[in-house]
């Protein structure tokens, strides 16, 4: 299944770093229509993370996984069939319901076999992702210096053709325990675990709405970096490439040795106190940022992309090992269908909260950071209230029985 990211996120880092680029000068859009495209796909994208997971506790995980990177595949290079707006909109929600929902579906699988050292199985999972996103960006940039037609072309293709080859690769991997469809086969399955649902766990939804909050890391790096740059009339504007090699190259080296500090639910819950320090010092790092001279600017930018990159680490330490450790066995890819609205919710809000954080000024960036590190101080009161059974990362032998 690693190997199977690494060809996703190819093809991944080759489309979205030119996919404005070929809304505009291959088909011809406006800014507002691009805006709506991508503001549509986001949308129909949330509802794939919770239905993904539905299915997944009633079908092979596998032949889902299948099914859906051949839906990316099929929308991606639909995407080159047509200029026509609104075809472009529907083939564009298409592979963002495909990607959300595979999303879940590998987070799923992960925590399926992987079983107690999930956390670091995603760590490392989560660094060759990394990885691929930054050959797929190196490729894409390369293509760029051509220019034409052809070239955005051939990197859309590029995209589809990765989704091509990661079903291939699905199709020769096991098929995983499941708890939920072991029931679900059996005659007389129990009520509990029928009644297990997500939509009516409080608790379960209170953790997701902080969560919403927690993915604000990424709308820092995607919209808040490259805005403050851009408005700022001292920063020097090819620093915002520079800081998104520096994030990636942070995440590929320090990814996996970070994962060891949340290997249990306990340890993950730890964690939240330490990411509420580094949320409230990227927010002040970025605050100062507004404020001085060239070099005074940069480096404060810089503090500010090395302070989100490490919360950021830390916190898919947290969310991996707690959305799993918060779930029931019997309804695993339910829970974790709804957890990863918050990512998907995150895309439509994050681009919000960070242009609002700008557009205020050094006070706006101060209050974004501290609205995250108060998020995480009330995740940690949420988690402590919700875990009174053993966490699944601790080894079987260390478990008491009371």
């Amino acid at each position: 299944m690693l190997w199977i990211a690494l060809v996703d996120r190819i093809g991944s880092g080759l489309w979205a770093s030119v996919s404005v680029l070929y809304f505009t000068y291959v088909t011809g859009l406006s800014v507002t229509q691009i805006g709506t495209l991508v503001a549509a796909a986001g949308a129909v994208g949330m509802a794939g993370a919770p239905l993904g997971g539905r299915m997944a506790d009633r079908l092979p995980l596998t032949h889902l996984l299948i099914a859906l990177q051949l839906l990316r595949a099929v929308a991606s290079f639909a995407l080159l069939t047509t200029d026509n707006y609104a075809l472009l909109v529907v083939f564009s929600a298409a592979g963002g319901f495909g990607d959300r929902a595979a999303s879940v579906l590998t987070k799923l699988y992960a925590a399926r076999v992987s079983g107690p050292d999930r956390v670091r199985y995603q760590a490392v999972n989560r660094t060759v992702a990394n990885a691929g996103w930054a050959l797929g960006g190196l490729a894409a940039a390369g293509a760029l210096t051509i220019g034409t037609t052809a070239a955005y072309q051939w990197l859309l293709a590029g995209d589809a053709l990765s989704f091509v080859a990661a079903a291939l690769a699905t199709a020769r991997c096991g098929e995983p325990p499941s708890v939920t469809r072991t029931i679900a086969t059996s005659k007389d399955p129990a009520p509990a675990a029928r009644a297990a649902s997500p939509r009516r766990d409080r608790a379960y939804l209170a953790y997701v709405a902080t969560e919403t909050v927690l993915f604000l890391d990424d709308a820092v790096f995607k919209v808040g970096l490259p805005l403050a740059i851009a408005h700022s009339d001292q920063a020097p504007h090819g620093l915002a490439p520079l800081l998104m090699v520096l994030n990636n190259v942070m995440v590929v080296t320090l990814q996996v040795p970070l994962a060891r500090l949340g290997a249990t639910t306990a340890a993950a819950r730890a964690l939240l106190i330490p990411l509420s320090a580094f949320f409230a010092l990227g927010g002040v790092a970025m605050a100062l940022s507004a404020t001085g001279g060239a070099m005074a600017v940069t480096l404060f930018l810089t503090a500010g992309a090395v302070t989100f990159t490490v919360a950021e680490m830390l916190h898919a330490t947290v969310s991996w090992e707690l959305s799993v450790a918060l779930a029931p066995d019997t309804a695993q890819g339910s829970y974790l269908g709804v957890h990863g609205l918050a990512q998907a919710a995150q895309r439509s809000i994050g681009p919000l909260a960070v242009t609002a954080a700008i557009a205020t000024g050094p006070l706006g960036w101060t209050l974004f950071g501290a609205t995250i590190a108060v998020t995480c101080m009330f995740q940690h009161r949420i988690v402590r209230d919700r875990l009174p059974r053993p966490a699944l990362s601790v080894p079987p032998v260390t478990v008491s029985e009371h």
